[in-house]
């Protein structure tokens, strides 16, 4: 038997990451990455981000566990597309025309 688990909190359009429904800009993977990379606690990650409400925090995480495998491939294309971009801007005009005069 099949149970449909509704998140109250979270919003899932078809081909787009998870978000949150009061604020849509917030995915929920950059939430979940608190959790990875710092270990907090629903709790702790509303003490850093105050706007979080408990209630966000809790159903983030409970999507997560839920779609733990969906979570992590987008939270992997995040890291390597940072790190592209990071190794891309590396040698940018403006990082050589700066370590040039001293500053980097």
């Amino acid at each position: 038997m099949s149970v449909d688990t509704t998140y109250p909190h979270i919003d899932k359009p078809s081909g787009e990451p998870a978000r949150l429904k009061r604020v849509p800009r917030v995915r929920v993977a950059q939430i979940v990455m608190d959790y990875l990379a710092h270990g907090w606690s629903p709790d702790e990650m509303c003490r850093q981000h105050p706007n979080l409400t408990k209630a966000e925090a809790h159903a983030t995480m409970a999507y997560y566990f839920d779609h733990q495998r969906e979570l992590d491939v987008e939270i992997e294309a995040e890291v390597r597309n940072a790190e592209a971009s990071l190794k891309e801007s590396s040698d940018s005009p403006l990082r050589l025309r700066l370590r040039a005069k001293g500053p980097l």
